[in-house]
């Protein structure tokens, strides 16, 4: 069975976070899926298989250009994520990867695809020895957390509440999977983050959380992000496409000035992995459409 090597989100042809995909005409057992996850140790591993042409649907969302997210006679295809320890309901950077892969075997375009509990789309197109990728993701939602659950993750990473940017009260975000965000009120606070990861495996699996999303908002539109993603027993993403997207859906829904009505937002990541990655959501201020989150991938 063939398994790419992808690094998606890249900083042109360094960084990014590596994922997995394998493209095959079925899709193996869920115990062959999760014994390849474990056996390629990246954070996750894409699983695609190709599906039947059915009739167009509706998209679930524009995206930020106002165009459809789906395209009716796009090749669909059934997809699954697998870390080394468990599946996960949505994966962006192998989301990302997984664009690259079909790009390169079925040319640029729009793919179509099923996921446990969305349908979704990503589009891939080669540039040079790069690819271009973006995603469509699973409708957003986000709610502030009540104080004691806050306290759980402050204390876990072991920062008090003076290290949080007031404007972003601690959240629970959706896009495709639940994420919890820590806005942080200092790059100083973001490079010291540190935990244990045991311990952040139980908290997050506990309250139903795949990764906690840390940020510093150098700018108003531009983020420094931090994923520790203990739920599938890895410490740190370098890239988190899915928890950019819940961070972008819970700005909208703050107002967040210059995203009241939509926009741009640019994620560097992987800063203090020695990984630095790229991210860019684009979004409407519907509340609660898709996410579009588009980046570079570079073959490992």
């Amino acid at each position: 069975m063939l398994i790419h090597r992808i690094a998606a989100f890249s900083d042109g042809a360094v960084g990014g976070n590596p994922a997995g995909v394998v493209v095959a005409e079925a899709l193996p057992s869920v115990e062959e899926m999760q014994r390849i996850a474990a056996e390629v140790g990246f954070s996750e591993t894409a699983f695609a298989a190709p599906l039947a042409p059915i009739a167009p649907i509706a998209p679930i969302a524009p995206d930020a250009a106002g165009t459809a997210g789906h395209s009716g006679d796009a090749p669909r295809y059934r997809v699954r994520y697998f870390a080394p320890a468990s599946e996960v309901p949505f994966c962006g950077h192998a989301t990302i990867a997984l664009g690259a892969v079909l790009a390169r075997e079925r040319g640029d375009g729009l793919f179509r695809l099923q996921l446990n509990d969305a349908e979704i789309t990503v589009e891939g197109r080669r540039q040079g020895d790069l690819f271009a990728a973006a995603l469509q993701s699973p409708p957003t939602r986000s709610a502030v957390a009540a104080p004691e659950l806050a306290q759980e993750f402050l204390d876990l990473f072991g920062y008090e509440k003076k290290d949080l940017d007031p404007r972003i009260p601690p959240a629970l975000a959706h896009a495709g999977a639940n994420h919890f965000v820590l806005g942080l009120a200092s790059r100083e606070a973001l490079a010291r983050m540190t935990y244990d990861l045991e311990a952040g495996r139980l908290l997050m699996n506990l309250e139903g959380v795949v990764t906690v999303v840390l940020a510093w908002a150098e700018t108003p539109l531009l983020f420094h992000t931090r994923n520790p993603f203990a739920s599938g027993g890895v410490y740190e993403d370098p890239a988190t496409g899915a928890g950019t997207a819940a961070l972008a859906g819970y700005l909208r829904d703050l107002a967040w000035p210059g995203l009241e009505g939509g926009g741009r937002l640019e994620i560097v990541q992987g800063e203090d992995m020695g990984m630095r990655s790229r991210l860019t959501a684009e979004f409407t201020g519907v509340p609660a459409s898709s996410i579009r989150v588009s980046g570079t991938a570079r073959e490992i």
